[in-house]
C-alpha cells in the first residue's frame, strides 16, 4: 500500500503545486535550470537566429548563443540589415559577430545608425569599414560622432582622421576630451602647430594612448637635459615622433654613453637625433656590439659615415644583415668587396634584400655592368628604380636609337645626375625634335635595353 502511495506521489503534486511537498524530494530528482524548457526554448531560439541569419555552424551557434540571449534584443535583424546596406558582406557580418556577438543587441537607433553615418562620413564602406571593425567592432557601440568631432576641431583632416581610424579604432573607446586634449595642448607648447601635430599623430596615433604624466613628460625633460635646447628637443621630436614612446633612460641613455665612450663627438652624436634616433631605441648589448662592429670595420668615430653605419647595421637584425650579404654574394660579390660598398655608403644595407635582388639583377643583367662597378658605386642602388633609374634609361635608348647621343655616357653619372641638370641635358634639349623623350622620362615607353655600350 505505501508502495502504491509512494508512486502516485509525483503526479498528484504535478495536479496541487505545493511548497510544502517539494521538501518531499532530493535535489537531485529536479532537472537543472539550463535544461528547464523556458531557458532551452530560449537557447535554441539564439541558436536558429545565428545559424540562419549569419550563417554560423551548429557548433558555432552553439557556442556563441552563450553570450547572447536574442529574446532579450530588439531588432537583430535590422541590425544584419544596416551591416549590409553599408557594404557589408555576409562573411564580413559573420566575423563581426564572431568577434562581437552582444554587436547584435546593441541600441540600433541612438548608437549604431550614427555611428555607421559618421564612419560613411569619413569614406568609410564596405571592405575598408570590415576591416576596420573587425580590429574593434565596439567601437560601434561607442559616441565616434564626439570623437571625430574632437579632431576636426583640433585640426585633423577626415582623411586624417580615417587614417587614426584604421591605425587604431580603439581611440573611439577613450573620451577624447579628458585623455587626448591635454596631450594635444602639451604637444603645442612644446612648438608644434596643430598640423604638424595633426600629421605627426597621423602617423603614430599610437602616442595618444601613453600616459602623459609618466611617459611623455619625462620623456621630454629626458631629452632637453641631453640635447640641451627647446629647439633641439622640437627638432627630434619632429625627425621621430615615436621617440616620446621610447625609454630614455634605460634604453638611449646607455647606448649614447656607449657612442661617447668610442670616441664619437658630442656634436655627432646630438646628429643621430635630427636623422634617425629610431636606430638608438634598440637594447644596449646588442648597440655595443654594433658599434664595436662599425670600428672594426674601420669607420672614424670622429667622422659622419660612423654614424650612419651604426644607424644603418642597427635597423638590421643579424639574420637579416646576413640575407643582404647572401643576396650581394649571389651577384658575385666577395665578402671584401661588400664591406667596401658599406664604408663607401653605408646606407646602402638600409635596403630591402628584396631592392637588392632588384637592382642588382637590373644592372648586371639588363645593363651588363659588372658586379664590381655596382661595389664602386653603391649610391646606385640609394634610387628608385621605377621611378628614376628605367625612365631615364628609357630616355638614351630613345635617343640611342635616333642616334643622338654622340658623347659617352656613364651609367653611374647618368643615374646619379641631378633631376634639373638630367632634363636640360638629356629631355628639354630634344623634346622638340624627338617628343618620345617626354613620354620615356614619364615612364610611358618601355625598356628594353641599350643598344649602345655605355661607359660604366
Amino acid at each position: 500500500m505505501l508502495r502504491f502511495i509512494c508512486s502516485k506521489l509525483p503526479q498528484k503534486l504535478r495536479h496541487r503545486p505545493s511548497k510544502r511537498h517539494a521538501n518531499f524530494f532530493s535535489t537531485s530528482s529536479l532537472k537543472p535550470t539550463s535544461e528547464l524548457p523556458n531557458s532551452k526554448d530560449q537557447q535554441s531560439l539564439t541558436v536558429s537566429f545565428l545559424q540562419d541569419s549569419c550563417g554560423f555552424s551548429l557548433e558555432s551557434a552553439i557556442s556563441y548563443s552563450k553570450k547572447l540571449n536574442i529574446e532579450n534584443v530588439k531588432n537583430p535583424k535590422s541590425v544584419l540589415d544596416l551591416l549590409r546596406n553599408h557594404g557589408l558582406t555576409q562573411t564580413h557580418i559573420s566575423n563581426l559577430i564572431r568577434i562581437r556577438p552582444l554587436l547584435l543587441s546593441a541600441d540600433l537607433d541612438n548608437t549604431l545608425m550614427p555611428n555607421m553615418e559618421v564612419f560613411e562620413s569619413l569614406g568609410f564602406s564596405g571592405s575598408s569599414l570590415a576591416k576596420m571593425l573587425s580590429k574593434n567592432p565596439v567601437v560601434l557601440e561607442r559616441d565616434a560622432h564626439a570623437v571625430v568631432e574632437f579632431f576636426r576641431a583640433h585640426g585633423f583632416s577626415d582623411k586624417q582622421i580615417t587614417t587614426l581610424t584604421m591605425k587604431l579604432p580603439q581611440l573611439y573607446l577613450y573620451n577624447a576630451e579628458k585623455i587626448f586634449k591635454p596631450k594635444l595642448e602639451f604637444f603645442k607648447s612644446l612648438g608644434l602647430s596643430d598640423l604638424e601635430i595633426a600629421k605627426l599623430l597621423s602617423s603614430r596615433p599610437h602616442i595618444l594612448t601613453r600616459s602623459l604624466e609618466k611617459q611623455i613628460i619625462p620623456c621630454v625633460q629626458e631629452l632637453r637635459r641631453v640635447l640641451g635646447t627647446d629647439e633641439n628637443v622640437l627638432e627630434a621630436i619632429k625627425a621621430c615622433f615615436p621617440i616620446l614612446e621610447s625609454n630614455m633612460v634605460h634604453m638611449l641613455q646607455p647606448n649614447i654613453a656607449t657612442l661617447i665612450s668610442h670616441g664619437v663627438p658630442q656634436s655627432l652624436v646630438l646628429k643621430v637625433f635630427f636623422i634617425r634616433p629610431s636606430s638608438l631605441f634598440i637594447c644596449g648589448n646588442r648597440f655595443s656590439e654594433i658599434v664595436s662592429g662599425v670600428m672594426n670595420l674601420g669607420f672614424d668615430p670622429s667622422c659622419l659615415k660612423f654614424l650612419l653605419a651604426t644607424m644603418s647595421m642597427s635597423l638590421n637584425s643579424k639574420t637579416t644583415w646576413e640575407k643582404k650579404v647572401e643576396a650581394f654574394r649571389s651577384y658575385g660579390l666577395s665578402e671584401d668587396e661588400i664591406y667596401a660598398a658599406f664604408k663607401r655608403q653605408p646606407l646602402c644595407m638600409r635596403c630591402s634584400e628584396k631592392k637588392i635582388k632588384k637592382m642588382m639583377d637590373f644592372f648586371v643583367n639588363e645593363l651588363k655592368m659588372k658586379p664590381s662597378s655596382i661595389s664602386n658605386s653603391p649610391t646606385l642602388l640609394m634610387h628608385s628604380l621605377e621611378k628614376r633609374i628605367i625612365p631615364r634609361c628609357s630616355v638614351m635608348q630613345v635617343l640611342m636609337l635616333k642616334g643622338l647621343i654622340k658623347e659617352d655616357i656613364g651609367i653611374v653619372s647618368m643615374v646619379t645626375m641631378a633631376e634639373k641638370k638630367f632634363m636640360v641635358k638629356f629631355v628639354s634639349k630634344y623634346q622638340n625634335e624627338v617628343p618620345d623623350v617626354v613620354r620615356a622620362h614619364q615612364g610611358k615607353i618601355e625598356f628594353q635595353g641599350l643598344h649602345i655600350t655605355m661607359e660604366m
